[in-house]
Formats: structure tokens, C-alpha cells, sequence
């Protein structure tokens, strides 16, 4: 099982170039189903994720191309099947965004229970919610663990949507679904994030007809049909904030480019609460934290516009080596603090009520075995290490190859003591 080892680093400088972004490369993908023409996606970041659903839209009857790197061209001519395959679906949640898309085209989906990080319930009931609202029949089979969707035989209709909460994946699933829903679909109290603009923004080069992505309230009128089209993917604004916070936690100074600054608005002015030098410059992001005495600040995570909350672990491990107490309130995931004991292993002394963590700033970290208990809290117990007195040993680090491209790598290029062991 393989495994990275972090020793203390001391400062990282030098620059570093942002990968595409995860969470937005994976609906993209699953909206290549929606046309039998080829689509084009560019600046694909090399992630397991991104085999996941590759392997996903194969099983559907789409014909892959990944011979370029970076680039994936993708061309579903006819549906072969519309069951998603368990072991894929287990494997990766964000295999439920292939619903909306096979749904519209095909007319039917068969979805088992999807997998992914152990962050809390996400339950995809807003995902259906929205396929009903659009006339489609939805057979919860608890027996088998996998849900049932069909469309009427006359297709989908458009249909007024409100979400009881923002969210991401049901918005781009209804999103998806109501392309080629007859009449028009609004989805009211809808997310904002730049990954639901980046997917807006795919389907309109397709054909489709999307206003006001990024608002509250989005419209789709509906179309016929959909083309093949060029696009490329936005930068990981997720990616950005852990680098920045790489510079910020060693103390160094690192440029971080090809990451647009108004999607990490929220870490940027965290960070210089926290008394770390951010200046965003035409080549990139620029983060300085050397000869500066570092402050505690206290975060609290929102659905975009606010702070983040996969950015949470990382910002955590970064507050127990600044000076004085911080509080982090998590409000997106009910269990995002399974991090806390394994920065405690390292002397981080965090205490955690509910969804509130008290963290002690100052504390001198010391290398230990920990997990990657998710994707994020894996990127955490890098940054942690980069600090950390000794060498910290970090399993379970799928989880991080599903997020973070050539991660030890880009690390290594800033000078961090880092690498990757195979062990039996």
C-alpha cells in the first residue's frame, strides 16, 4: 500500500502551476452523454477520479480518447447501457452526475448508492427531487441498493425547482437533465460556485440554452438537441488554496499560477487576517509569509460565495502553528473534523464540540503515522508534515490521488522533503 513521507522542509519558495479543476473536469465528463457527437475537453487533470469516470462513460457506450495528455475527447454515438456499474459507483460519488445527462438523452438510469469521502450523509434526495419535478418516475429500491429513474415516453418538462439547500451536484444534475427537458426549467436557490458556471458554460457551446449560472436562480430553456463542442476546464480553485497555504504554513513564498484570484476570495482574505502577505499579480497568485509574525483568525464554512469547506483541513493544520486560538464552525458536512485526531497525534492539541474546533495556535508539531482520512484531510497532513519536527507517515493516501495531480511532485519542485514509498 503506498504511503508519503513528509520531513520538515523549512520554507518553501519558487512557483507552482495549478492543475484543472477537479470538481468541475467530472460533470463536464458526464455531460458528453447528453450528444452523439464528439466533445473536447481540455486542461483534464490526471486524477483517479477522473479514470473513475472515464471507465464510467465507457460502460455507458462512450468512446474514450485520452491519448493526448491533458485532453479527453469523448463520443457516446448510441446508449449501450444505463446502469451504472457498483463498483464504480462505490468507488467515486460524483458517478451520480452521469443521472441528469442519461436521463435526458436515454431516458432512463439505474443508480446504485453512490461512495466517496466519509465527510458526513449526502444523500442525493435534491438530485431527485428535481428529476420528478421534471415528470420523471423515481423507484427507490432499498433491496438493492440503487435507485430507479425514468422519463415519461414524451420526455422530460421544464419545471419550477427550489433546492431546501444550495446544492452543488444536485444543481448540475438538474441542471444537465433539463437541457433537453421540453419548455422551461428554473432552479431556484441554486449553487454559485465557478464549477456550476464552468459546466453552464459547456452546454451553451453544445447548444444549450442556460441563463444566470453563478446566481440563485438559473434558467434552461430547453432544447432538441446537442453538439459537440471544445472546452477547457477551469483552474482548481481548491488546488490554489492549499498551495497557498503551503507558502503560508512553512513560512516561505510561493507564486501560484494559472489560479484565478476571484474564485479563492474567501482564503485570500483569511490569510491576511492572519497577517500573510497576498498580492495578486498578471502571472499569478503571490503568497508571502517569511519574517512575518503570523496570527490566529477564526473560519467558518459556507456554501460559495464563503469560506470553503475543503479548504477547512488545510487552513486547520495552518492555524496550529500561528499564534494565538482560532475557531473553526463547519456548516456543510455534519463529520468534516476527522482530521482533528490526526493532527492531535502531532501535538495540534485541537478540541471539537458538534461541528465547532478550538484550535491552540502555537504548537511546536511532531512527526507521527496518521491517515488521510479524505481527500482533504490528506492534503492537512502534508501540510502539517511540511512542518513537523521528525518525519510524519501519511496512509490511505488514495484519497489524495483522487484530488490532487502529480501532488508529491509539484511539492518536491518547491523543495519540500517529500516522497512516495510502495509498501506490500
Amino acid at each position: 500500500m503506498a504511503k508519503i513521507l513528509v520531513n520538515s522542509s523549512g520554507p518553501l519558495h519558487g512557483e507552482v502551476e495549478i492543475s484543472g479543476a477537479k470538481n468541475s473536469v467530472l460533470p463536464l465528463l458526464a455531460a458528453t452523454i447528453l450528444t452523439d457527437q464528439t466533445c473536447t475537453i481540455e486542461g483534464v487533470p490526471d486524477l483517479v477520479d477522473v479514470n473513475v469516470m472515464k471507465e464510467m462513460l465507457t460502460n455507458y457506450g462512450s468512446d474514450i480518447d485520452d491519448r493526448e495528455k491533458g485532453v479527453i475527447r469523448a463520443a457516446m454515438k448510441e446508449v449501450r447501457c444505463c446502469e451504472g456499474k457498483a463498483e464504480l459507483v462505490q468507488e467515486m460519488r460524483a458517478s451520480v452526475f452521469t443521472m441528469g445527462p442519461m436521463l435526458a438523452r436515454h431516458g432512463k438510469v439505474i443508480m446504485p448508492m453512490p461512495g466517496g469521502c466519509t465527510i458526513g450523509k449526502r444523500p442525493i434526495d435534491l438530485h431527485l427531487k428535481g428529476f420528478r419535478a421534471l415528470g420523471a418516475d423515481v423507484v427507490e429500491d432499498g433491496e438493492n441498493e440503487r435507485v430507479i429513474v425514468t422519463a415519461p415516453e414524451e420526455g422530460l418538462t421544464g419545471d419550477a425547482i427550489y433546492l431546501d439547500f444550495p446544492s452543488v451536484g444536485a444543481t448540475e444534475n438538474i441542471m444537465m437533465a433539463a437541457t433537453l427537458a421540453k419548455g422551461t426549467t428554473i432552479i431556484e436557490n441554486a449553487a454559485k460556485e465557478p464549477e456550476i458556471i464552468d459546466l453552464a458554460n459547456l452546454l451553451n457551446k453544445m447548444g444549450a440554452r442556460i441563463k444566470y449560472a453563478g446566481t440563485d436562480m438559473i434558467r434552461i430553456e430547453g432544447v432538441e438537441k446537442l453538439s459537440g463542442c471544445i472546452h477547457n476546464v477551469i483552474p482548481d480553485r481548491i488546488e490554489t488554496g492549499t498551495f497557498m497555504l503551503a507558502a503560508a504554513i512553512t513560512r516561505g513564498d510561493i507564486l501560484v499560477k494559472n489560479a484565478l484570484p476571484g474564485h479563492v476570495r474567501p482564503i485570500i482574505a483569511k490569510l491576511k487576517e492572519c497577517n500573510v502577505d497576498v498580492e495578486v499579480l498578471p502571472e499569478g497568485i503571490y503568497v508571502d509569509a517569511r519574517n512575518r509574525e503570523l496570527v490566529a483568525t477564526d473560519i467558518k464554512t459556507l456554501p460559495y460565495p464563503g469560506f470553503p469547506t475543503d479548504i477547512q483541513s488545510p487552513f486547520m493544520a495552518f492555524l496550529t502553528t500561528v499564534k494565538g486560538q482560532s475557531i473553526v464552525r463547519e456548516t456543510v458536512f455534519e463529520n468534516r473534523f476527522m482530521h482533528v485526531v490526526e493532527l492531535n497525534r502531532m501535538g495540534a492539541d485541537i478540541s471539537t464540540e458538534n461541528r465547532e474546533a478550538i484550535v491552540p495556535g502555537g504548537k511546536k508539531l511532531k512527526g507521527a503515522k496518521v491517515r488521510a482520512t479524505d481527500l482533504r484531510a490528506g492534503a492537512a497532513m502534508v501540510l502539517a508534515g511540511l512542518v513537523a519536527k521528525g518525519t510524519t507517515e501519511i496512509s490511505e493516501i488514495y484519497h489524495i490521488e483522487r484530488g490532487y495531480e502529480n501532488f508529491v511532485g509539484k511539492f518536491k519542485g518547491l523543495g519540500a522533503d517529500i516522497m512516495k514509498i510502495e509498501q506490500d
